[in-house]
């Protein structure tokens, strides 16, 4: 199956070398976002609310990009700094996934790159 790179000047640009996601067949693999502002190239200012609105904002621009939506996302992985703020990260999360919500998983880790509250990395499928 052919590989195709996703670029979108609408989200961050990769900090390392990785792409923005990876489209194989009629799957999108979307790379961990952190709550960077693509027009700043700066971290947003705030708490867990603010860094998950603009996390899946990002998320959002690549996977339009690709031709895709929220509703086609299948899977999502988290990585809270601090589990306690779950409530609060969630609350937003539910914002984006209304219906028909995503398999999800969610962990607690030490730390995250810049410093960052959230990551949330996606798989998407299109039938």
């Amino acid at each position: 199956m052919p590989r195709t790179v996703v670029f979108t000047e609408r989200a961050p640009k990769p900090i390392g070398p990785y792409s923005q996601a990876v489209k194989v067949g009629n799957t999108l693999f979307v790379s961990g976002q952190i709550p960077i502002d693509p027009s700043t190239g700066q971290l947003v200012k705030g708490g867990v609310k603010e860094q998950t609105e603009r996390v899946l904002e990002n998320i959002k621009a690549i996977l339009e990009t690709a031709g895709y939506s929220l509703g086609d996302v299948a899977w999502v992985f988290v990585a809270l700094k601090d589990l306690s703020r779950f409530s609060e990260f969630n609350e937003v999360y539910s914002r984006y996934f209304k219906e028909n919500p995503p398999a999800r998983i969610t962990v607690e880790v030490s730390n995250l790159p810049g410093g960052a509250l959230v990551e949330i990395s996606v798989i998407a499928i299109k039938d």
